[in-house]
């Protein structure tokens, strides 16, 4: 007679017993276990989309703008799929810090292929109010509720480019962290894993114990399209919605933007009649020289 028992502990792993009994013979069980992981996305102004400056020069001008999921992100949730794809992985869970419509950011990796979904909900800007810190402080009761064995974030996110929530989540957690991740590999006991990333010198190899937190670089793989069937699926998969306040975390700001101006339009270049007219130029207009 075979009997199959499923227990939910420990809440990062599902593990399968497989119990077999047979007259004069002991019990045997096997038990499989495989890592639930989080992946923290981020809704930011498209990457195609030109950005323009508010008139009263304090921030960028949101209204009215395609917004997207930074591409950082989208790389780290088709990084998580694929691991599940291998079996690594049994639950993948998205989560992200913004408005209301955030929401949709979070809908586009479900039709990735997300399992389920965490919106973590503030009215502060994630450009300039919402930092860094906050961020982390966020993920880390997130993955504390959760108990996740993986968390994969993007490197960085390109409105403002801090490249810090991985590294300070992993600080807050006590968690080994591999930064600008090309190459992701799981072992078979899933107990480590192996991150190539990319550095001056060539290509550099780290290895660290599970949990871990985890960012991806854009060479990590190039992440799949959302079918309009996957869409529509999406609109089915569980999405909780959490106060950000509930959390009774400091989210101030530790940094104040005094103002935003954008890059001075490039002038148009400039021809000489000899090679003793361009040194004069570029010592005493261009001060190059």
């Amino acid at each position: 007679q075979v009997q199959l028992f499923v227990f939910a502990l420990p809440p990062a792993y599902t593990r399968a017993c497989a119990l077999t009994f047979r007259p004069g013979t002991f019990f045997s069980w096997t038990v499989i276990a495989a890592m639930r992981a989080v992946v923290a996305v981020k809704r930011v102004v498209d990457y195609a989309v030109k950005v323009r400056v508010k008139a009263d020069k304090t921030a960028v001008e949101m209204d009215n703008v395609k917004m997207s999921m930074n591409p950082f992100c989208e790389i780290a949730v088709e990084e998580g799929l694929r691991l599940r794809e291998k079996g690594h992985v049994s639950e993948l869970i998205v989560v992200s810090c913004g408005p209301d419509k955030a929401s949709e950011t979070l809908r586009q990796a479900l039709a990735m292929g997300a399992d389920r979904a965490i919106h973590i909900k503030t009215s502060m800007r994630t450009d300039q109010e919402l930092q860094p810190l906050a961020v982390a402080k966020l993920l880390a009761k997130v993955v504390e509720k959760e108990s996740p064995t993986l968390v994969l974030l993007g490197k960085q996110a390109i409105d403002d480019d801090s490249n810090q929530t991985g590294s300070m989540l992993a600080g807050l957690l006590g968690w080994p962290q591999a930064g600008g991740a090309s190459k992701l590999e799981v072992d078979e006991g899933k107990t480590m894993i192996t991150v190539s990333r990319e550095v001056d010198s060539g290509i550099q190899q780290v290895k660290c114990p599970l949990p871990a937190v985890v960012t991806a670089d854009l060479r990590l793989n190039e992440p799949r399209y959302a079918t309009l069937p996957n869409l529509m699926k999406a609109k089915k998969k569980p999405m909780e919605v959490i106060d950000a306040a509930s959390f009774g975390i400091d989210l101030a700001p530790r940094l104040q933007v005094l103002r935003v101006e954008e890059p001075p339009a490039r002038a148009g270049g400039r021809k000489v009649d000899s090679v003793d007219e361009l040194i004069d130029k570029l010592k005493n207009e261009a001060k190059v020289l």
